[in-house]
C-alpha cells in the first residue's frame, strides 16, 4: 500500500538543496547528467506553478575540475579563489542546462551577515519574492570567495545544508528538499551495515540521533549528517519541514511533492 505524506500536497513554495555529492562525479569531474535532470525537474515544477529556488553548493568542486586538481587545498586563500573560479562556471552549465527548458535563472551569492542583519535580510527577501514574480528560479550559493569567520565578523554559514535551511525560513517556504549522497536518515550507516533501516519521518532531532549522525562530508565538500540534522533543527523552530533523499534520483522530486514516501521527512507531530 502506497502511502501519502498529506501536509506535503499543500507545499507550493519549495527550496531544493543540491550538495556537491550531487554534482561532482567520484572522479572529480563535472556530473553533467545530474544538473541537466535537476535544470529539467525543476523548470517543470516552476511551469506547473510552483515557486522553486535552488540552493547550490559545488563551487569548489567545480573549481578543482576547472584546474585540473584532484586536492582540495588547505588555505583559505586557496579555497576563495577556487570558489571564485568555480562558481562562474557553474553558473555557466546551470544557465546552458535551464536554457534547454526554457526556464530564466538568476544568482544570488549571500553571506551570513546579510541574514543575519534586518535591513539586508529584508533586502534579499525582497529581490527573491520579485524573482519568484518574475516566473524566475533563482539560485542560491554562500559567497565562498568573500566568507570568513573572524572574531567579531561573522559571516560563513559553515555549510550550505544551513544555508538551505536559512533560505527556507528567509522565504517562508512549505518545504525544503535536501539531495544529497544518500536515501534519507538511517539507523546506522548503510555503506557498511546491511541491516541498516531508514526512518520514514523524524518528529525531533534529539541527541541520540547527533551522536547516531557523526562524521563530515565528502573530499568535495563539507555537509554530512550533522549539518542534514542541523538544517532540520532551525526548520523545526520555525515550524517548517523537509524531506532529505537521494540526489542521485532526481525526477523522485516530483513524486515527493505529490506526498510519496521518498527519504526521511522531518516534520513536528500533527
Amino acid at each position: 500500500m502506497i502511502m501519502t505524506r498529506k501536509n506535503i500536497l499543500k507545499a507550493q513554495r519549495i527550496v531544493v538543496k543540491i550538495g556537491t555529492s550531487s554534482l561532482i562525479l567520484p572522479n572529480g569531474k563535472i556530473n553533467l547528467s545530474n544538473i541537466d535532470e535537476l535544470a529539467f525537474v525543476l523548470s517543470d515544477l516552476n511551469n506547473k506553478g510552483y515557486e522553486v529556488i535552488l540552493v547550490t553548493s559545488g563551487a569548489i568542486g567545480v573549481g578543482l575540475n576547472v584546474l585540473g586538481m584532484d586536492k582540495r587545498p588547505k588555505g583559505i586563500a586557496d579555497q576563495q579563489a577556487l570558489a571564485s573560479i568555480g562558481q562562474v562556471e557553474l553558473m555557466s552549465l546551470y544557465t546552458q542546462m535551464f536554457r534547454r527548458y526554457s526556464q530564466k535563472v538568476s544568482q544570488l551569492l549571500l553571506t551570513r551577515d546579510v541574514t543575519d542583519f534586518p535591513t539586508s535580510r529584508e533586502n534579499a527577501e525582497n529581490a527573491l519574492n520579485a524573482l519568484l514574480a518574475l516566473d524566475i528560479i533563482p539560485i542560491i550559493n554562500e559567497n565562498d570567495a568573500i566568507a570568513v569567520d573572524e572574531m567579531d565578523h561573522q559571516t560563513k554559514f559553515g555549510d550550505n545544508d544551513k544555508l538551505g535551511a536559512i533560505v527556507s525560513k528567509l522565504v517562508h517556504a512549505d518545504l525544503l528538499i535536501m539531495l544529497s549522497d544518500i536515501d534519507g536518515l538511517f539507523d546506522k550507516n548503510p555503506t557498511i551495515y546491511d541491516d541498516a533501516k531508514i526512518f520514514n519521518e523524524i518528529h525531533e532531532i534529539t541527541d541520540e540521533l547527533r551522536q547516531m549522525a557523526g562524521g563530515a562530508g565528502s573530499r568535495f565538500g563539507t555537509g554530512g549528517m550533522t549539518s542534514k540534522l542541523a538544517a532540520a533543527q532551525i526548520l523545526f523552530e520555525n515550524d517548517q519541514e523537509m524531506v532529505l533523499t537521494n540526489g542521485e534520483r532526481i525526477r523522485e522530486i516530483q513524486q515527493i511533492i505529490e506526498g510519496r514516501e521518498i527519504g526521511t521527512y522531518f516534520h513536528q507531530k500533527f
